[in-house]
């Protein structure tokens, strides 16, 4: 089984065990998501939902949100962490996002990769969810998981998201992505991985890896 069989195999599994595998970040408009990934920098989505739940009730647009100090923004989001750079990185993009993009959040991924704050894994996030392109976004479950699984043995986020995007057919790429999401979440964890209850303990290249 060479390694595209292979981490079909894991793919079509995963998606049996996570058939409702989705992000799960609130949000209503590309801007909103936007916000919110920039916010779920090492924070919980449910986190960033609670704040997100009241920020957005007078500031989802660009032209709302920019009204805002980045004291008065750091106010909002402080609870998220990391309040000071996210508040100053959401403000940037805005700015951005009006004055270059006409207000709307741009639809490709180079565009993306030009506003303030965002990475490639937050221009794969928006791409991929709030404009159905086809990609992956490396977040930490992301990483983990597809270096146990054998998939990569990238050592940094871009390395990884190039070796999945070699061994996943282009279509999967999006759903993948959160599959991978959900296993780390549900099983194949940080600290003690569950591998007992792993579906893909058979096709896992390190079975029982605590790190």
């Amino acid at each position: 089984m060479n390694q595209k069989e292979r981490a079909r195999k894991i793919v079509d599994e995963l998606a049996r065990c996570y058939p409702d595998a989705k992000p799960m970040l609130n949000f209503s408009t590309p801007y909103e998501l936007l916000v919110a990934v920039i916010l779920s920098a090492q924070c919980t989505d449910e986190r960033v939902n609670k704040v997100t739940s009241v920020l957005f009730e007078n500031y989802n647009t660009p032209e709302k949100l920019i009204t805002l100090s980045q004291d008065e923004l750091e106010i909002y989001i402080k609870s998220c962490g990391l309040y000071k750079n996210k508040a100053k990185h959401i403000l940037s993009a805005t700015k951005d996002i009006i004055e270059k993009f006409s207000g709307q959040v741009p639809s490709d991924f180079e565009s993306l990769l030009t506003l303030d704050g965002v990475g490639r894994k937050t221009a794969n996030v928006v791409y991929s969810v709030a404009f159905s392109g086809d990609a992956i976004a490396v977040d930490t479950h992301v990483f983990r998981v597809a270096k146990r699984l054998g998939l990569s043995k990238g050592k940094n986020p871009d390395q990884v998201e190039n070796d999945l995007c070699k061994v996943i057919d282009k279509s999967l790429w999006s759903k993948s992505h959160h599959y991978l999401i959900f296993h780390g979440r549900k099983v194949c964890k940080a600290i003690n991985p569950n591998c007992s209850a792993c579906k893909v303990e058979s096709l896992c290249k390190k079975v029982g890896v605590k790190k």
